[in-house]
C-alpha cells in the first residue's frame, strides 16, 4: 500500500500510486501476531512531530524537501528470532530510496514507552516539512493467529487484522467521531474511574476544519475499564464472601439459640413455620425489588441509601440514609450487650465477678467494641476473614444442636423436657402435642413481631456495595440464596425442636418416673421446657459449651457487620452533601476509601449506648428503622416501574411493580405489628427529615423516578386537559411576555409573575435577530432558566431567531405552549424610543399588535416612567436604546453582576438612578393606594379581571380597586348603580365606582397643542412634494380627518386621567383598537403616547372580545 504525501499546505491525500520499484510482497505466515493498530495522522504545517528524538530531528532536517514523496509499507520475511517486522519505503524524486527498518530494535521498548517497531521506523523518516505523515499507536491488540493477506498494486487486502485495522484507522483520521466506549457514558463527577467526553454535536457539525487531537495519553489509560493502568489494586469481594456470608451471619442471630425454642412452645410447629414463611415472603419480595434496583445501573457505595436516593431522590434517600446509619450504629451496641450478657452469665455460673452484674456487662461490652473497631480499622479484608471464621463457628454450633437431637436423651434430660423424637407424653407423641399453638399471654402476631427482627439482616451484603466486585450480580444472588438457606434452617429447626422437646416440665426425676412430668405443671410452677427455659438449646446439644460459641459468633458477627455498615452508608450520605457540616466524615483513607472517621463516629455512638445500658426499650425502634428501609426499597421499585422512564431497564426481570407495592405495604404493617409507637416515631422522623431536605433543596440531580413520574403526570394531565372544552369559569390569563432576555427587563418579568404566580402559565419570549446557526449557543444556554430560578419566578423562557422582531414574535405566538397550556394574553413593554427609531421598527411594533389581535389573543402594553430595558447596566458598552419588546439586548456580559459604573454616568439615555429604580420595580410590596381601572369599552372583561387578580397577590394587597366607566349626563345615577350591580354579580370587590359624564367633551387646548406637536414630524408634507407612495409610513391628511373624533376622545381621556388617577399605584385602561387600513403606525403611537405619558405605571389592555367573566355559578 502506498500513499503520496503532498508538499503543499492543503494536506489532501492523493490516490495510491505504485512506486517505480516493485515492493516485496509479504510472506503468508500461518500464525502471525497482530501488530498494533496505526493511523496516518497529518499534523498542522510547519510543526514538528512531538515524538521525534533530537537526533532524529537533525537527520530529518537535512533531508527536508518540498517535493512529493511516496511511502509504502511492506511486510518483511519472518525471521527466526523476531516476528512481525515492518519496513517503510520512501520514494523520492531521485533514484535513491531511503529505507528505515525496525531491525533488531523491534522487540525493545522505545523511549516513550511504545514497543511498536512500525512506530520507531516512522519516527526515523519523519521530517518537519509540510504535509508529512507520522504514525500514532492507538492500542496494542492481543496476540492471535492472523489470516492470509496479500498486497496487490500497493493496496492491502483485508486479510490480516492489522491491515483491516490500519485501513479503518486511515479512514478515521479524517473525522473526530468517536467509537462507542463505556468511558463516554460514565458520570463526569465519578472518582472511581476515568470519564471521557465524546465530541460534541457542534464539533461534528460545525463547518470548520477538523483538527486531530493527539492521543499520547491514550496509552496510559485503559478506556474500556476507565481506570489508570498504574492504579493500586483494591480488594473487592465476590458474591459469597461479600454478600452470602454476611447475610447468613446477620439472619442467623441469637434468635437461633435463645428465642426460636420459646416461639415453638408458644405458637406450635405449624404456626412457627408459618411465621418463618411470612418473614421469608416479606424479605424475599424486598430482595426482588432490591435486585431490580441494583441491576438498573452501576451500584456505588452506600447500599440501601444509594439505591433509595438514586430511585426516589435525595429527600427519601437522605432521610433513610441518616436513620439507617444511626440504626446500625445503635445495633452494634445491642449485639455487643447481648454478647456481654452471655459472658456475664457464664462468669456468674462459675462464681466470677468484676464489679456487679450491670457494670460487668458495660465493661465487657466496652472492651469488645474496642476490639471490633480494631478489626475494622485494619481493613475490610481482615473483617471479611473474621466473618468467615465466625460463620464456621456458627455452623458447627448448629450442627452440634442437630447431632444432639439425634442422640437418645438421658433421664436428667428427659426430666428437663428433652424427650427425643420417640418421646411420648400424657397427651400423646411429642410432635403431635406440639403441632398446634398453646399461647400463654401471647398471640400469633406478638410471636411474629419477636421473630421478624431476625430476618432484617438481608441488607448486610448490600451495605458494602462499594466493596463488591460486581454488585449487580452479587447482591441478588447472595441475598436470595441467603434467605432461602436461613429460612430452610429456621423452619427445619422449628420442626425438629417441636418433635423432641416438651412445652413445660417440672425437671424432677420423681415426676418422670411417676409419668406426670408435664401434668404436674398445673399445680406447681415449672422452670423447664420450651416455654420456660431459654437455654434449652444447650440441653439438646451434643456438647453444651459449643452453643455459647454459637451465641458469641452470632452476636459478634452481627455487631461487626453493623459496625461496617453504619460508616459505609454514612460516608456515602456525607459525600452527597445532603445535610450540612457532614463533609468531614466523607473523607476516606487508602485505595479502598475506608471511612476511618465514620468508623470512629459509629464506635463513639456504640460506646455511649453500651454505657447507657437499657437497650430493650429502643430495640423495636431499631427494627422499625430497618423495616422502613425495606418499605422504601419496595416503593422505589414500584415508583420506577410506574413512571415508565426509559432509564428503568433492570437486568433482573423477576419482579413486579404491584408486588413491590404490596411488599411495601406489608413492611409498614409489620412495623405496627412489632410496636405501634415505634412505627409512629419512625414515620414521623422520616417525614421530618424528608421535609427538611425538600426545603433545603440540595443541588443534586440523580434522575430519580420521582422526576420521571412528575413528567408522566404532567404529560397525562396535559392530554386530559386538551380533551376538556374551554369554559369561561376556568379561564385564566396565560401570559406570553415579550421580555427578551429576562434579566434585561426584570421589572416587566416581575410584574407578569405577580399575575401568573402559582396559578397560570408565564412564557418569557426572546427574539434573537439573525440566523439560528449563528446564535445556537445562546439558544441552548441555560442562563435564562438560572436567572428566573434565582429570582424565584415560575416561568418558561423561550428563544427564537428571526430576521426581524415581528417575524420572531409571530413564531412565538404560533408555537408558544402546548395543547391547552399555551398563551392567550400577550404583555409587552411600551416602545419609548419610537420617535427616534426607524419607521421599519415602528411598523414592526404596531404590526405585533395587529398579529396579536389576528390570532385572537388579549394584549397588554405596560409603561413605566423608568423604562424596562436595563441592559445598559449589564453591559460595558453604551449601545443605542432600542427598547423593543422581546428583542435580545446586545452585549450582555453578566446578568448576575451588573456593571453599574459611575452614578453620574448616563447609560443608554437613562440616568443611573432610573436604571436602579427599573431593576427594583415591582419587587417590593406596593404602598397603600389604588389600582384605577378605566373600563371604557367592553372587551370581554379582561381589563377588569387582570387588576382583580393582582389585588389577590401579597405585593398588591394594600391596593383597592377603583372602576371608571363612560356614561351620559342624562341618567348618571342609574348607570352608576347598574355598573355597581354588575361588578357585584361578577364578585369583584371595588372601593369606588365612577361614571365619567364628561368623557365626550373636547380636550383642553394645551392637550390638543401637545398632540399636534407630537404628530407634526410624521405628517405627510404634500407642499414639499411628499407622496404616500414614497413615504407610506407618514400620516395623511385624510387619515387625520377620518380619526378626528377618536383623537379628541383619547386626548380627553388623558385630561381625565390626570385629574382622577395621577396618584394611583397602577392604571389599567382599555387599549385603543388600531383598525387595519384606518390607523397608521405613527398615528397609533401618538395616541398611545398621549394616553400614557406623565402618569403612574399604566397597562393599556384589550381582551379578545370573548367573555372571561360570568355571574353564573
Amino acid at each position: 500500500m502506498e500513499m503520496t504525501e503532498k508538499g503543499g499546505g492543503g494536506g489532501d491525500l492523493s490516490p495510491p500510486e505504485t512506486i517505480p520499484e516493485e515492493p516485496s510482497p509479504p510472506e503468508t505466515i500461518p500464525e502471525e501476531p497482530s501488530p498494533p493498530e496505526t493511523i496516518l495522522e497529518e499534523p498542522e504545517p510547519q510543526e514538528t512531530t512531538p515524538a521525534l528524538k533530537k537526533e532524529d530531528k537533525d537527520a530529518s532536517a537535512e533531508s527536508a524537501s518540498e517535493t512529493p514523496r511516496k511511502i509504502s509499507f511492506t511486510k518483511k520475511k519472518r525471521s527466526t528470532k523476531k516476528k512481525g517486522r515492518f519496513s517503510v519505503k520512501i520514494a523520492e524524486p531521485s533514484d535513491t530510496d531511503h529505507t528505515a527498518s525496525s531491525g533488531a530494535d523491534s522487540g525493545k521498548e522505545s523511549e516513550d514507552g511504545s514497543s511498536s517497531p512500525l512506530k520507531k521506523a516512522m519516527r526515523k523518516v519523519s521530517t518537519p516539512m509540510k504535509g508529512r505523515f507520522h504514525v500514532k499507536t492507538l492500542r496494542e491488540k492481543p496476540h492471535r493467529p492472523s489470516r492470509v493477506s496479500s498486497v496487490e498494486n500497493g493496496e492491502m487486502s483485508p486479510g490480516l487484522d492489522f491491515e483491516a485495522s490500519f485501513d479503518q484507522a486511515a479512514k478515521n483520521q479524517m473525522t473526530v467521531e468517536a467509537l462507542p466506549k463505556l468511558a463516554y457514558y460514565r458520570n463526569q463527577e465519578t472518582k472511581s474511574a476515568i470519564a471521557r467526553q465524546r465530541p460534541t454535536l457542534r464539533e461534528l457539525h460545525a463547518p470548520k476544519e477538523i483538527q486531530h487531537e493527539t492521543l499520547e495519553n491514550e496509552e496510559d489509560v485503559d478506556v474500556e475499564a476507565g481506570e489508570k493502568k498504574d492504579a493500586v489494586e483494591v480488594e473487592k469481594f465476590g458474591w459469597i464472601k461479600g454478600v452470602l456470608v454476611r447475610c447468613l451471619l446477620n439472619i442467623w442471630g441469637v434468635m437461633l439459640f435463645l428465642r426460636l425454642t420459646w416461639i415453638v412452645g408458644q405458637a406450635g410447629i405449624v404456626y412457627t413455620v408459618v411465621i418463618v414463611l411470612m418473614s421469608t415472603v416479606v424479605t424475599t419480595l424486598t430482595s426482588l425489588s432490591m435486585s431490580a434496583i441494583c441491576t438498573n445501573g452501576e451500584v456505588k457505595g452506600g447500599g440501601a441509601y444509594y439505591m433509595i436516593s438514586r430511585s426516589l431522590g435525595p429527600e427519601f434517600g437522605g432521610s433513610i440514609g441518616l436513620i439507617f446509619s444511626l440504626a446500625n450504629a445503635i445495633a452494634v451496641a445491642m449485639y455487643v450487650v447481648g454478647f456481654a450478657e452471655t459472658v456475664r452469665d457464664i462468669m456468674v455460673d462459675h462464681g466470677v465477678s468484676m464489679v456487679d452484674p450491670s457494670n460487668d456487662v458495660r465493661i465487657i461490652g466496652e472492651i469488645t467494641v474496642v476490639l471490633l473497631l480494631g478489626v475494622t480499622l485494619v481493613g475490610m479484608s481482615w473483617e471479611a476473614k473474621a466473618q468467615i471464621g465466625l460463620l464456621v463457628i456458627l455452623l458447627i454450633s448448629m450442627a452440634n444442636m442437630i447431632i444432639g437431637m439425634l442422640i437418645p436423651p438421658s433421664n436428667a434430660q428427659e426430666a428437663q423436657g428433652f424427650v427425643g423424637f420417640e418421646g411420648y407424653m400424657n397427651e400423646g407423641p411429642t410432635f403431635v402435642t406440639n403441632i398446634g399453638p398453646d399461647f400463654r399471654g401471647e398471640t400469633f402476631f406478638s410471636c411474629f413481631s419477636i421473630f421478624f427482627p431476625a430476618a432484617t439482616g438481608i441488607l448486610a451484603g448490600a451495605n458494602i456495595s462499594g466493596d463488591l466486585k460486581d454488585a449487580q450480580e452479587a447482591i441478588p444472588k447472595g441475598t436470595l440464596l441467603a434467605i432461602a438457606i436461613t429460612s430452610a434452617v429456621y423452619a427445619g429447626l422449628a420442626i425438629l425442636i417441636g418433635a423432641c422437646l416438651t412445652r413445660e416440665t417440672t425437671g424432677s426425676l420423681d415426676d418422670l418416673l411417676a409419668g406426670n412430668l408435664t401434668s404436674a405443671c398445673k399445680d406447681v410452677t415449672c422452670e423447664y421446657g420450651l416455654l420456660n427455659d431459654f437455654g434449652v438449646a444447650e440441653l439438646i446439644s451434643a456438647y453444651g459449651p459449643i452453643v455459647y460459641a454459637g451465641i458469641f459468633a452470632a452476636t459478634l458477627s452481627s455487631a461487626l457487620a453493623s459496625l461496617v455498615s453504619a460508616p459505609k452508608v454514612f460516608q456515602a450520605l456525607c459525600k452527597d452533601k445532603i445535610f450540612p457540616k457532614t463533609e468531614f466524615f466523607a473523607k476516606g483513607v487508602g485505595p479502598s476509601d475506608d471511612p476511618k472517621r465514620a468508623f470512629v463516629l459509629a464506635f463513639v455512638i456504640a460506646v455511649a449506648f453500651i454505657a447507657i445500658g437499657e437497650l430493650n426499650a429502643i430495640a423495636p425502634l431499631i427494627s422499625n428503622f430497618f423495616l422502613m428501609s425495606y418499605a422504601l426499597i419496595n416503593f422505589s421499585c414500584f415508583s420506577a416501574s410506574l413512571a415508565k422512564s426509559p432509564g428503568w431497564r433492570p437486568a433482573f426481570k423477576y419482579y413486579n411493580m404491584w408486588v413491590a407495592l404490596v411488599s411495601a405495604t406489608m413492611c409498614v404493617g409489620v412495623m405496627f405489628l412489632i410496636n405501634w409507637w415505634a412505627a409512629v416515631v419512625t414515620i414521623a422522623l422520616v417525614t421530618s427529615l424528608y421535609m427538611y431536605v425538600k426545603h433545603t433543596k440540595p443541588e443534586i440531580n440523580w434522575g430519580s423516578s420521582t422526576q420521571a413520574y412528575i413528567y408522566k403526570q404532567a404529560l397525562s394531565a396535559t392530554h386530559k386537559l386538551n380533551n376538556i372544552p374551554a369554559h369561561v369559569k376556568t379561564f385564566r390569563p396565560q401570559v406570553l411576555v415579550l421580555s427578551g432576555l429576562p434579566e434585561c427587563r426584570p421589572a416587566l418579568v416581575h410584574f407578569c409573575s405577580h399575575l401568573t404566580r402559582s396559578a397560570s402559565l408565564l412564557l418569557c419570549g426572546n427574539v434573537i435577530i439573525g440566523e439560528a446557526p449563528d446564535h445556537a449557543e445562546q439558544i441552548l444556554s441555560s442562563a435564562q432558566e438560572d436567572w428566573l430560578a434565582t429570582q424565584k419566578i415560575k416561568a418558561f423562557p423561550g428563544s427564537v431567531t428571526a430576521p426581524t422582531l415581528r417575524k420572531g414574535v409571530q413564531s412565538l405566538l404560533q408555537l408558544g405552549g402546548v395543547g391547552k397550556i399555551r398563551p392567550n394574553t400577550v404583555i409587552m413593554g411600551y416602545k419609548n424610543n419610537w420617535q427616534e427609531d426607524s419607521h421599519e421598527a415602528v411598523d414592526d411594533y404596531v404590526g405585533i399588535i395587529h398579529d396579536t389581535f389576528d390570532i385572537e389573543y388579549g394584549l397588554c402594553i405596560l409603561r413605566i416612567a423608568e423604562r424596562f430595558d436595563v441592559s445598559s447596566a449589564l453591559s460595558s458598552g453604551s449601545q443605542p436604546d432600542k427598547d423593543e419588546p422581546g428583542k435580545n439586548a446586545p452585549d450582555v456580559q453578566d446578568p448576575v453582576k451588573p456593571l453599574m459604573g459611575d452614578s453620574t454616568k448616563v447609560l443608554r439615555n437613562m440616568q443611573i438612578d432610573n436604571v436602579i429604580k427599573s431593576m427594583s420595580k415591582f419587587q417590593s410590596k406596593m404602598p397603600k393606594g389604588t389600582i384605577d381601572v378605566w373600563w371604557l369599552q367592553d372587551d370581554g372583561g379582561l381589563t377588569l379581571l387582570v387588576p382583580h387578580l393582582l389585588t389577590h397577590k401579597s405585593i398588591w394587597e394594600k391596593c383597592q380597586l377603583r372602576v371608571f366607566a363612560g356614561g351620559s349626563q342624562d341618567d348618571l345615577g342609574r348607570e352608576k348603580l347598574e355598573l355597581a350591580q354588575m361588578l357585584s354579580k361578577f364578585r369583584i370587590p371595588t372601593d369606588e365606582v365612577e361614571i365619567l359624564e364628561d368623557l365626550n367633551k373636547k380636550p383642553q387646548s394645551d392637550t390638543m397643542r401637545q398632540f399636534e406637536e407630537l404628530l407634526e414630524p410624521w405628517k405627510l408634507d404634500t407642499e414639499n412634494g411628499e407622496t404616500h407612495e414614497k413615504f407610506p409610513w407618514k400620516v395623511t391628511p385624510e387619515e387625520i380627518e377620518s380619526n378626528k373624533e377618536k383623537t379628541k376622545r383619547h386626548l380627553r381621556v388623558w385630561d381625565l386621567l390626570h385629574h382622577h388617577s395621577e396618584s394611583a399605584n397602577l392604571i389599567v385602561i382599555t387599549l385603543p383598537m388600531p383598525r387595519v387600513g384606518t390607523v397608521s403606525p405613527y398615528m397609533y403611537m401618538c395616541w398611545l403616547e398621549m394616553l400614557s405619558k406623565d402618569l403612574p405605571p399604566m397597562m393599556l389592555m384589550r381582551g379578545n372580545q370573548t367573555s372571561v367573566l360570568t355571574y353564573y355559578s
